[in-house]
């Protein structure tokens, strides 16, 4: 049996996928993009953690839309280009030292606004999954209130054709390669080890 140590990590990103989301910006119908981590599907709705003060939050309580567009492992440099940008024009003081005010977030990681058939907000065209979603509910998460958990529900699904298998509605998983937030480092997805008794042969 391997031994263990008790360690105290700063963050718990084991690995999870990143979605960008895109919102309406409130008065001007412009979009921000904003990178995540936090973020799970169960069913037809996506969890999502967002930061209050960040701009994806403040836009959905404004506007309960949203685009969760998922990236493949070759987008990792457009998604870095933006990592350390905000949409909020007034820097939250703690994230003044590592974030700056990026108004358009579009140009700046070369991605480009496609419209979306249920939802305002545009779909980001490069993103090989687009999921137009409505928030269905928002829950403060922890005692200080500085993070929402988000509950989105998808109403429809926009995937690039190259990456379903012809004739259905399935995702060729040779094809679907996304990138994953690991401690802070990006990696695609490696060789398939197994298959679960649920998949869809």
């Amino acid at each position: 049996m391997n031994p263990t140590l008790a360690i105290e990590p700063s963050v718990f990103y084991f690995g999870t996928p990143v979605a960008l989301l895109s919102t309406l910006m409130p008065g001007d119908e412009t979009a921000n993009i904003t990178p995540i981590s936090s973020a799970w599907a169960l069913d037809d709705t996506y969890v999502l953690g967002l930061s209050n003060s960040g701009r994806a939050m403040r836009n959905l309580r404004e506007n309960g839309e949203l685009v969760i567009n998922l990236p493949d492992a070759a987008l990792w440099e457009s998604i870095e280009r933006i990592a350390d940008t905000t949409g909020v024009a007034d820097v939250p003081r703690h994230k003044r030292e590592k974030y700056r005010y990026e108004p358009d977030k579009w140009t700046l990681g070369r991605f480009t606004p496609r419209p979306s058939g249920v939802v305002l907000p545009p779909r980001i065209a490069e993103c090989p999954v687009q999921m137009e979603a409505r928030v269905t509910n928002m829950t403060p998460l922890g005692e200080d209130g500085d993070a929402t958990i988000v509950h989105a529900k998808v109403l429809r699904t926009h995937v690039h054709q190259a990456l379903t298998v012809p004739g259905t509605s399935h995702i060729d998983l040779d094809a679907w390669n996304p990138v994953y937030y690991t401690f802070r480092h990006y990696f695609s997805q490696g060789e398939r080890v197994g298959v679960s008794f649920r998949a869809e042969q």
